[in-house]
């Protein structure tokens, strides 16, 4: 039947004639608000038009908890959300630890260590996929973007376990850290070239010693592209920092690892799970993505998928226990930037445009419309007299002049609409959850519209 329905649609199918023309235009009625909407809209940005004023005061920034942090960082012009989400969780344990007003890790030094260590992973996928054709699925998926700013909590993780962490000062930005666009590009450019030469020696029955040889000469020239851009990442270096109380403190010799172990103490990333709320596949259950990390033998994305109203439990104690979250969301919906408010009537676009909007979140997510697009510190909830959460805020990293005062302030119902990502460390989460993340997770593939 199916078969019969598409055979009928195809036969009927046609192109717009000069009649289905003529019936279109007749249902664009140009009255007096069509009008006034046509030359408002040819000359002005539509969210001025849009902005819904009925919304205007109802969402304050005050918070019944909320996690004390201090300062907003700056990604700059770059896509290391992700990086600067998870580092800024720890920023507050390093500031209570050495009594300091202000404190920021080295975002530069992790994400020369991302690139170098995504560089080896796709030239690695080149080798084994070099016996596929050049326009199979999977190698389209490698050559799109070998390398990139993007990741998200497993890729943090992934590299502070095996290269550990430096302050600020030990490896500072770039103007290439801070504007990635063309070393980024032109790092690509090398790899895809690469990658090229991989699969010809493939072909060519090349033995693995001869590509690993041949592999190790091309990572050493990725190397030298980003120690040209970044700098080189120190082996280690001499910290010292002034308190709070205008001690200055004696300088210590760290190495990277060293550092870490000494501000991270007893915390265990491995103690720390990511949760997902995605409507579009079967939630209570466990799934990985398939390549998705950024180190050869780290670990893959994967999360457990969770209905809302679970996950905004464990959100509420942990920041209760003020502890943030890493959380990713899909920013730029209904964003309200002058005043970092996010809210599902921020904008009223149906009225301008006198059409509906109707997809649902899942719907959303199959189509590509909706995805998690920014990643941020989850800080503090604002609860109503039954303790049910009515907003959310963000400790974000476009600088202080971004939102109010570099945090953005979310309703609930904008929570339940385009909130993604959550990492909540497994001390606040419940038994049946910690049971489904210790099963085997079902592989996803990474071109899945949700990744």
């Amino acid at each position: 039947m199916l078969v019969l329905l598409l055979a009928v649609f195809s036969a009927s199918a046609q192109n717009l004639t000069q009649g289905d023309l003529d019936q279109i235009r007749s249902g664009f009625k140009k009255d007096v608000y069509t009008k006034a909407m046509q030359n408002a809209l040819s000359s002005t940005e539509i969210t001025q038009l849009a902005w819904n004023r009925e919304n205007a005061g109802t969402t304050d920034h005050l918070f019944t908890y909320r996690v004390d942090v201090s300062g907003i960082t700056d990604q700059k012009k770059s896509g290391r959300c992700w990086m600067f989400s998870s580092l800024n969780l720890f920023r507050p344990m390093v500031m209570k630890q050495f009594n300091l007003a202000e404190f920021e890790f080295s975002e530069n030094y992790l994400y020369f260590y991302d690139l170098l260590e995504k560089s080896n992973l796709f030239l690695t996928n080149a080798v084994s996929s070099a016996g596929l054709p050049i326009d199979d699925q999977k190698v389209k998926w490698y050559m799109r973007s070998p390398v990139d700013d993007g990741g998200q909590w497993i890729n943090f993780v992934n590299l502070a376990k095996k290269y550990g962490m430096v302050p600020k000062e030990a490896m500072g930005e770039t103007n290439s850290s801070e504007n990635t666009n063309w070393m980024v590009k032109l790092i690509n450019t090398k790899l895809r070239e690469d990658a090229l030469e991989l699969r010809r020696m493939v072909a060519a029955k090349a033995d693995h010693k001869k590509l690993g040889v041949r592999k190790m000469e091309m990572l050493s020239e990725i190397y030298r592209m980003l120690a040209l851009n970044l700098g080189e990442p120190p082996t280690e270096f001499k910290w010292r920092y002034k308190t709070k109380d205008k001690t200055i403190a004696e300088a210590q010799s760290y190495t990277p690892k060293s550092f870490m172990a000494a501000v991270f103490g007893n915390t265990n990333l491995d103690d720390y799970v990511m949760l997902m709320n995605d409507p579009s596949r079967p939630f209570w259950k466990h799934y990985e993505v398939e390549n998705y990390r950024n180190t050869q033998e780290g670990e893959n994305w994967h999360y457990v998928n969770l209905p809302n109203e679970v996950i905004k439990e464990f959100c509420v104690a942990s920041i209760k226990n003020n502890e943030a979250l890493y959380a990713s969301c899909d920013v730029g919906k209904q964003l309200r930037r002058d005043v970092g408010i996010l809210d599902v009537d921020n904008f009223d676009f149906e009225s301008v445009y006198g059409v509906k909007f109707g997809m649902d979140k899942a719907q959303r997510i199959q189509t590509g419309e909706s995805g998690s697009s920014h990643g941020m510190a989850l800080i503090a909830v604002d609860v109503d007299n039954q303790q049910k959460p009515v907003k959310w805020q963000f400790e974000n990293s476009w600088g202080p002049a971004a939102g109010e005062k570099g945090y953005l302030t979310f309703t609930d119902a904008w929570f339940d609409e385009y909130m993604f990502r959550f990492v909540v460390h497994k001390k606040y989460l419940s038994e049946k959850v910690l049971e489904i993340y210790a099963q085997k997770p079902e592989m996803l593939p990474p071109w899945d519209p949700m990744f």
